[in-house]
């Protein structure tokens, strides 16, 4: 029943951006080589200092908030007894800014005692530049377990880290809270970490390179299928993308920075970040190459399939890869690139490859966000982003851009004028002839 409702509120979330897309045109996307998009359903909270005075955040529904140098805030959420749960907090500096190494946010789930259940931590890395960042921490239903089993409340604690003082600036948060599905009644699922797994470097991918733009955001990141997709980043920039990954199968990826046409050879150390985050937006990997103006590659490393028993593995990394669905690869671009090669953008191939027979869902029902449907692989192969992908059903003209709220009506009430005068002449009786007769 909760996945339903689940489903529901999907619905009416992209229902709701296809009217903001009427009445805000080009609202949804972002601005500027370094802007991040915001998912336009996102709801305005404002984190508490004091968690009895934290607001609370429903399952399934984006939020937007702040968070300044120093501060600590707290959120809330309602849990069950029976279903793991995790919220992901997405840290946006401002465009440009500065970072000093460890900068970053800590993300924990506590009962409302102060126990951490789990927690969670991002930062920006050796590259030293603020890009967008996702932290997530979760509570995890366990036999026999001692703590943050029950049902009730919970508190969400964000903790923001800049060592240096003149860093004064608020950074945006998005967050999120999921729940995620129960298993199939009676079924037995693995209690330990996986043994080992294909670790090998995948070779690259043969066919023809294509071009594919990401996206500004988590929500428009773009879908890709395995391949080679080309697209280019500016220094200062993160490129969003989504790949299905379904039970069982494995994901490699490469990407490789173009050379510089122009003649400065500088190096840039960690000049480009590859990132992967699974489907609740939690980090699973990343890696960075230093750059000289030549061409230069990093790929992530070899990750086990996805499966359940994943999550009882002591590597973060291999705990991520807990579940299907939509998993997230970013490419963010230093703006130290600047000094020596410009602002222009600069091309890059980013190489995919999802490997393995998808196997079944270990889950009760609809498996919502955390699985992968035919739908998700048909989207994939064209490339939609998930607004794009909700708004190609029976209601697509309603969202077509640029076209204001008064326009929508009248041309929606012009359709609803033309069908009905269709069926008048339809039923009416033709000239000359009683109603009912016929030639």
């Amino acid at each position: 029943m909760k996945r339903q409702r689940s489903r529901g509120r999907v619905a009416a979330a992209a229902l709701a951006a296809m009217c903001a897309a009427a009445v805000l045109p080009g609202q949804a996307h972002a601005a500027g080589p370094g802007a991040y998009a915001f998912d336009p359903d996102a709801r305005n909270v404002q984190g508490a200092a004091a968690n009895v005075e934290a607001s609370e955040l429903d399952e399934g529904v984006p939020y937007r908030s702040t968070i300044r140098r120093g501060e600590k805030l707290y959120y809330r959420v309602t849990l069950d007894d029976a279903s793991d749960a995790y919220v992901s907090a997405v840290a946006v500096p401002g465009a440009g800014g500065t970072a000093a190494y460890g900068d970053g946010i800590t993300v924990s789930l506590r009962e409302t005692d102060d126990t951490q259940c789990s927690s969670g931590r991002a930062n920006f890395g050796p590259g030293e530049y603020a890009r967008p960042v996702a932290a997530y921490a979760y509570r995890a239903v366990e036999e026999g377990g001692s703590t943050c089993q029950e049902s009730g409340h919970y508190d969400v604690l964000v903790e923001r880290e800049s060592k240096s003082a003149a860093d004064t600036e608020a950074w945006d948060l998005e967050l999120r809270f999921l729940e995620e599905p129960r298993l199939k009644s009676g079924s037995s699922m693995p209690t330990d970490g996986p043994d080992s797994w294909p670790s090998a470097s995948a070779p690259p991918p043969t066919g023809k390179q294509q071009k594919r733009s990401g996206g500004a955001g988590y929500s428009e990141a773009t879908s890709l299928e395995n391949g080679r997709w080309q697209d280019t980043v500016a220094p200062g920039q993160t490129r969003f993308f989504r790949v299905p990954v379904d039970w069982g199968q494995q994901i490699h990826a490469t990407a490789g920075l173009s050379n510089s046409t122009g003649a400065d050879k500088d190096f840039v150390g960690n000049a480009l970040t590859l990132s992967l985050d699974n489907p609740a937006q939690g980090p699973v990997s990343d890696a960075t190459l230093s750059y000289s103006g030549g061409p230069a590659s990093a790929s992530l490393r070899p990750l086990p399939p996805v499966a359940y028993r994943n999550r009882f593995d002591s590597s973060t990394q291999v705990s991520a890869m807990r579940f299907a669905g939509w998993y997230y690869l970013s490419v963010s671009l230093s703006p130290k690139l600047k000094e020596s090669y410009g602002t222009d953008p600069i091309p890059f191939e980013l190489s995919v490859q999802v490997k393995g027979e998808a196997e079944s869902s270990p889950y009760e029902g609809d498996a919502g966000v955390f699985g992968v449907t035919d739908q998700d692989r048909e989207v994939a192969r064209k490339g939609k982003n998930a607004r794009e992908a909700a708004q190609s059903g029976p209601m697509t003209v309603v969202a077509a851009a640029g076209i204001g709220t008064g326009s929508v009506l009248v041309l929606g009430l012009g359709v609803w004028t033309l069908l009905a005068r269709r069926r008048a002449t339809a039923d009416a009786p033709a000239a000359g002839y009683p109603a009912g007769g016929g030639h």
